[in-house]
């Protein structure tokens, strides 16, 4: 089954509103800043997707990628472990005006409980947050002498990922770090899709270089020079 599609414009056509996205990337890394911009420029276009509730290791920098859906107003909601990065203006203004709700989640359990809803596991225990404001609400427990706070799982009605080399089923390489969050992402999203630098038939991909397998891909876009995310917020762009 060829899962590609020609335009980035296909590729986010049927995201909704109140949708829950999660978008791959630490800091810059493994952003997919082609298909980000093509969501936010949809939007400008249509009105829709709205209400969206975000999920990522931050909140955006400058006045691109994430920051430029804050910006936009399409995002109702950020799931992160990092709210503050080095420009991190769009974030603000919305959440001081009250117009974007955060659940800070420390990273290590952001990425736990994003694994544990690829895995099918509804809830694990964590030392992490225990005695602080991030337990209120949670159900804890002692083990072995020591209490630990039950987090729930954390799944998507899409996920948005970059790979450096895809093939026309879904599998997908990552390059170094851009690798982060993006397997367990696209494992826990009822939908993925994802953007590459370079598209190439089945049968491409060494099997063993395979990481994220095309099973948990739905759709995929050739973007074969993109687009650095610090690189864009060095240059002061904007979308």
């Amino acid at each position: 089954m060829d899962k590609s599609v020609a335009s980035l414009e296909a590729a986010v056509a049927d995201i909704a509103d109140g949708d829950v996205v999660m978008i791959a990337g630490f800091g810059g890394s493994g952003i997919p800043v082609e298909l980000v911009h093509a969501l936010v420029i949809r939007f400008r276009k249509t009105g829709q997707p709205r209400n969206l509730t975000v999920v990522n290791n931050n909140a955006g920098t400058g006045a691109v990628g994430i920051a430029a859906m804050l910006e936009a107003g399409m995002v109702a909601k950020v799931i992160c472990s990092f709210p503050r990065s080095s420009q991190p203006q769009a974030f603000q203004r919305r959440y001081e005006a009250g117009e974007v709700a955060l659940e800070l989640v420390p990273q290590g359990t952001l990425a736990e409980r994003i694994r544990a809803g690829g895995a099918g596991i509804p809830a694990f225990y964590t030392a992490t947050g225990v005695g602080t404001e991030l337990a209120e609400g949670k159900p804890c427990e002692e083990f072995d002498g020591r209490m630990y706070l039950r987090e729930r799982w954390l799944k998507a009605d899409v996920a948005l990922v970059k790979g450096a080399l895809g093939d026309a089923h879904g599998n997908l390489t990552y390059r170094l770090a851009a690798r982060n969050f993006a397997p367990i992402m696209a494992m826990a999203a009822a939908r993925t899709i994802a953007q590459v630098t370079r598209l190439v038939a089945p049968g491409g991909i060494d099997p063993e270089q395979v990481v994220t397998p095309g099973i948990f891909v739905d759709r995929l876009v050739e973007v074969p020079q993109p687009a650095q995310e610090e690189a864009l917020v060095r240059a002061g762009e904007a979308i």
